[in-house]
């Protein structure tokens, strides 16, 4: 993953208008892509693009479109749209590829290219580094003729048919009457359809962050600055809160008191009211390797399992895909249901915490802590160059701190997939253990020059 030139964790990313976030290499994604995705045969190929609304989406958008149309397929723009609304749209549409542009919870400086599939499933690895390897083409490179060019045109109605899906996607024996509901749609893609579905669902909804000027996204706002939604739940008297981020693939939740609540405890949540409706697959849950140690004791006392993987929703997936899962996530609020969605989709998630709070008619804050979670710590260290997770006195600092903590907590060191950080994660039951863990191996990092 390290040795990639464009792609990180979750396709590309980076600070707009400066490398690789520029309009060149949106076009030259355009071209590998489209080149990729274009079978021999003489049809015409289709891609459909979504975007969130960041000033630079308009930058990117037009970069991509001739880059596509370029090589011969024809182009479908969505405008503002979820994540999740592109990756259902590009099957629905049967489309070829699907673009997502969107830097997800990031600030708006920061942008980011995802690409789907025809399934509407993220590319693998391996598929990203094909388009990797044909982005340092020339840029003429097969170009099509000129009377094979990609025609473009916009489709208006995409985020209501993305609303209808998300509809359909709660139970329909229920209504959400008489819940006033506080979203906060992060200034971002969702900022209509969100307000739009709990409202056509029979919520009261009192809506914030959904003024989106393109330089507002993420800011002060979304799922990773609750404070916003624990406020509004108060001044609304809200019965919950739900807060999504930049391109609506995650969510965190509020409690009627303005208690966060976070994604283990809603997967916890969903997973244990699927496994009584015997909606549950697979016999459990998949998780990243950051999901707390709580979440997985407690799914573990009713019978089910956590499966771990890399942090990183596209891997989920691809373990609940392999497995026969339906129900997936990560603790900052990705989560994924395999029944509805082929990628995180926080609206989806939302409406399954709202089916299981008015059927059970218990408040938020009764269903919220499903279970204790153990002492959990993250430390996050900026360094300049190198690899610092090869320094031999890095590799003992965690050799050390994983024998402290065997059998009763995790270690877990990772570098960042978009920046350049070591992640230090560690829990367990003893927190001072947890905190003497922690600062060792960040102190063994930061000596690495």
């Amino acid at each position: 993953m390290g040795d990639r030139k464009y792609f990180g964790t979750d396709g590309i990313r980076g600070t707009a208008n400066t490398s690789p976030m520029t309009a060149e290499v949106a076009l030259r994604v355009g071209l590998a892509a489209g080149r990729l995705f274009m079978s021999a045969d003489d049809r015409r190929h289709l891609v459909v693009i979504g975007k969130d609304t960041r000033l630079s989406g308009y930058m990117l958008e037009p970069a991509l479109v001739a880059g596509f149309a370029s090589v011969g397929m024809d182009v479908r723009t969505f405008g503002p749209i979820p994540t999740p609304g592109v990756a259902m749209m590009t099957r629905s549409m049967r489309a070829d590829l699907g673009v997502m542009i969107s830097a997800s919870h990031n600030d708006y400086a920061d942008n980011g290219i995802k690409l789907f599939g025809p399934d509407g499933y993220k590319l693998s690895d391996k598929t990203e580094l094909k388009i990797e390897a044909m982005m340092d083409e020339p840029l003429d490179e097969g170009l099509a003729p000129s009377s094979r060019l990609g025609r473009v045109k916009r489709i208006d109605e995409a985020p209501w048919r993305y609303v209808e899906a998300a509809k359909a996607a709660f139970p329909k024996h229920l209504s959400l009457q008489g819940l006033r509901i506080a979203v906060d749609c992060a200034n971002g893609a969702a900022y209509k359809v969100a307000p739009t579905t709990l409202f056509e669902l029979g919520a009261e909804v009192c809506a914030v962050g959904v003024s989106p000027n393109g330089t507002n996204i993420n800011d002060e706002c979304g799922s990773t600055y609750p404070e916003t939604l624990a406020a509004a739940v108060k001044q609304y008297r809200a019965d919950i809160g739900i807060a999504l981020d930049g391109d609506a693939d995650r969510l965190i939740v509020c409690d009627e008191k303005g208690q966060i609540v976070d994604g283990d405890q809603i997967m916890a949540l969903i997973g244990k009211d699927w496994a009584r409706h015997g909606k549950l697959a697979g016999g459990g849950v998949v998780a990243t390797v950051m999901s707390n140690l709580g979440l997985e004791r407690s799914l573990q006392a009713e019978g089910l399992t956590l499966e771990r993987t890399s942090v990183g929703d596209r891997y989920v997936m691809e373990r609940m895909r392999s497995g026969g899962f339906n129900l997936g996530g990560e603790q900052s609020g990705h989560l994924i249901l395999h029944d509805f969605a082929t990628t995180g989709d926080g609206l989806m998630a939302a409406l399954q915490v709202l089916a299981v709070m008015v059927e059970s008619g218990r408040p938020m804050s009764e269903l919220a802590r499903q279970f204790e979670p153990v002492p959990q710590i993250l430390e996050n260290v900026r360094y300049t160059s190198g690899k610092p997770l090869n320094n031999a006195g890095v590799q003992a600092a965690i050799a050390a701190g994983d024998a402290q903590l065997k059998g009763q907590g995790r270690l877990l060191v990772r570098p960042s997939g978009t920046e350049k950080l070591i992640r230090v994660m560690a829990e367990g039951d003893d927190e001072g253990l947890v905190r003497s863990v922690i600062g060792d191996v960040v102190e063994a990092v930061k000596a690495v020059r």
